[in-house]
């Protein structure tokens, strides 16, 4: 059924979906998988290892991205879509078989979760997916300008752009700014258009004085409605995980 030659080398790409994309092009084409993928800011050199670098190529990676919503299924897409923007080891390689194998299998590549890359892939879109899902909950903005609302993040999964897709849904007509610190990246939105960023371009003013008001009446509410004799930390822990506390007003 696979008849993909695993060759001794290890590939290494700019860290984009494009790029994966690239590959699993130039792999199709070659009928090859490496050992290992890497990306460039995360290789670390050794001499015994057979590096080569493959380039991003936009043709190339519209053609396997065309292809697999033609020829396998839109889910095999944003399986693989979501699991790449996952913090899970080795994405890269398991998303680069599942892919390919997709274009040999079709659409019940999905379906066969006995095979490990196609299990990895499932459970780092879920974990992906499921972290976005409860920051939805979590995230808090704070007013730091006239009609600006800032909220900081620091997720283990890359959510930012399906959380800023989520909230322009919910606040259209505010300006916001969504801050991954763990990945130094924004997602700003005017109303108008969004963009994500590099964090190191923007300054965050302040809090207001609203703000600060605001803030303080949110903590006073927070403790008081809290029945001290019914504290149950482990269950606000397993719905508020404390990994997150340090972005939230009211654990402040």
């Amino acid at each position: 059924m696979f008849n993909w030659n695993v060759i001794n080398k290890i590939y290494v790409y700019d860290g984009t979906f494009e790029g994966l994309l690239s590959m699993a092009f130039d792999c199709y084409i070659k009928k090859v998988i490496p050992s290992r993928i890497v990306s460039k800011n995360e290789l670390q050199i050794n001499f015994l290892d057979f590096i080569e670098e493959i380039k991003t190529d936009n043709t190339k990676a519209k053609r396997i991205f065309d292809g697999m919503y033609k020829n396998i299924s839109y889910d095999t897409l944003y399986n693989s879509y979501y699991a790449f923007l996952s913090d899970g080891k080795e994405k890269e390689i398991n998303i680069l078989k599942y892919i390919l194998n997709g274009f040999l299998i079709g659409p019940k590549i999905n379906t066969m979760l006995s095979l490990d890359f196609v299990f990895n892939v499932c459970s780092m879109r879920k974990r992906m997916l499921g972290e976005a899902h409860r920051f939805k909950g979590l995230l808090r903005f704070s007013e730091v300008g006239s009609n600006l609302f800032y909220a900081p993040i620091h997720p283990d999964n890359n959510i930012l752009e399906n959380l800023g897709h989520h909230f322009i849904r919910r606040l259209p007509t505010q300006n916001f700014i969504i801050h991954d610190k763990n990945r130094n990246i924004a997602f700003l939105y005017n109303t108008k258009e969004y963009k994500i960023i590099d964090s190191s371009f923007i300054t965050i003013p302040n809090f207001s004085e609203n703000e600060r008001k605001y803030q303080e009446l949110w903590t006073a509410f927070f403790k008081t409605i809290a029945i001290k004799e019914r504290s149950n930390s482990r269950l606000q822990m397993q719905y508020m995980p404390k990994k997150y506390w340090q972005d939230l007003t009211e654990t402040q």
